[in-house]
């Protein structure tokens, strides 16, 4: 196992904190933010006679909503109080009351008192939430308190997302559904050898090459979408290049010395993401899978990260696929979750792994063994041309030690890592 820490020496380590007075370290502007969806932990007190929402109370921001199952039961008093409290919103109820009985209309604390119990619920089934910070998502802690017992209780803030369709066309054929793929670089005799391979089996699908060559060579297929980037821009670049110019919901990634075989159905991994909720599937290359975990340990300040090869466990409904962290870089992927993770183009060389490190806990992928791609061999000796070329594209495609202590200081950075492993 390769277990790396702390690369770059002292000065990678997180800046030093101030204490202040209560012996809390003092928190950094960037630190300063509302309340994410997990920040706090709610524990219920045991036999409480307050009834309130669990979860599921959600609100848009600057909009108002009744909050559900508040409630006073199994207590007898001589003159009930009860006090709300929000932080991110104001509070209110639509019960006709005078101002004796509730205080604080449309303040962050509400206040309700009678000696009418029937009136206090009555009251609290009325009771509304008005959101008053615009925040795409942000969670409200309420506070709920009687006299002698005191509740918490989410209010989510959340500014939902307009839904993204795409035309699967009348006949749904696969080309109305996913495009291909693929970066390259000099190898333009392979890259032709994979797109005849395509066209034997999936005549009118399109194919999108990015392209940082520094002599670019013209590709003549009519559905072949062909973008000249600036020379050795890199691997990673040419990927965010290639998938920003997909118009299909998703799209299959393929490498240009790829060839399609009787056994690469395109459609057999289309039919996995469109019956689950995987985000990508990939298939096998010349029938190894190469899927692997990705294991995080989550500190206080930084965490570690652990790749291990394997997966996690069967994909149900589906014999031959698996629910793993990544994938070979032959995989069909829907098209926006993919924009949403990015490949970094920092990374401009050997790279793969790196876009599922940045995709764990967003990308949801799988890995099915029945679909396999196959892959060109690399004997150019009887070309000379050929051989002058592979050599000039190694120097450009092996990684130098300077990249990979680039790429380690940039997981460690980046990703807030302590510690990074490998076996």
């Amino acid at each position: 196992m390769d277990c790396l820490r702390n690369i770059g020496g002292s000065d990678s380590l997180p800046p030093k904190q101030e204490i202040n007075r209560s012996g809390l370290m003092a928190k950094s502007p960037l630190d300063i933010q509302y309340p994410s969806m997990t920040q706090d932990l709610v524990i219920a007190k045991p036999n409480l006679p307050l009834s309130y929402p669990i979860q599921g109370v959600e609100v848009m921001p600057l909009h108002t909503i009744r909050i559900p199952g508040l409630g006073l039961h199994g207590v007898t008093e001589e003159k009930y109080q009860v006090i709300l409290r929000a932080s991110l919103g104001t509070l209110n109820t639509l019960a006709d009351v005078s101002d004796d009985v509730v205080s604080g209309r449309g303040e962050k604390e509400l206040i309700i008192l009678t000696s009418d119990v029937e009136l206090l619920n009555f009251i609290l089934e009325h009771v509304t939430y008005t959101s008053v910070v615009y925040q795409l998502t942000a969670v409200d802690m309420m506070s709920f308190e009687s006299r002698h017992h005191v509740a918490q209780f989410p209010v989510i803030i959340r500014q939902p997302g307009l839904p993204k369709l795409f035309d699967p066309g009348a006949d749904r054929k696969i080309s109305s559904l996913v495009t291909i793929t693929t970066k390259t670089f000099l190898r333009y005799h392979e890259l032709r050898l994979l797109i005849k391979s395509i066209r034997q089996y999936y005549p009118d699908i399109k194919i999108i090459v990015a392209d940082d060559s520094k002599v670019p060579e013209k590709i003549i297929d009519e559905n072949v979408e062909h973008y000249i980037m600036p020379f050795g821009k890199g691997w990673f670049a040419g990927r965010n290049l290639a998938i920003s110019q997909v118009t299909t919901k998703y799209y299959l990634w393929v490498d240009d010395d790829f060839l399609f075989t009787e056994n690469t159905k395109i459609e057999k991994l289309l039919d996995v993401l469109e019956r689950t909720n995987l985000d990508m599937v990939g298939g096998s290359v010349n029938g190894n899978t190469y899927s692997f975990q990705l294991l995080y340990d989550q500190g206080d300040d930084s965490g570690c990260l652990h790749l291990r090869y394997g997966s996690f466990h069967k994909l149900e409904g589906f014999p031959n696929c698996v629910v793993t962290s990544g994938v070979v870089n032959f995989f069909l992927a829907h098209t926006d979750k993919s924009r949403h993770v990015g490949y970094d183009p920092l990374l401009q060389r050997v790279a793969h792994s790196e876009f599922f490190m940045d995709g764990l806990g967003i990308l949801l992928v799988g890995s099915c063994s029945d679909v396999s791609i196959g892959h060109q061999e690399h004997n150019p000796a009887s070309d000379p041309n050929l051989t002058k070329v592979e050599d000039q594209y190694k120097l450009f495609r092996t990684n130098t030690k300077a990249q990979v202590q680039f790429k380690l200081s940039l997981h460690y950075f980046k990703n807030r890592l302590k510690c990074y492993s490998t076996g």
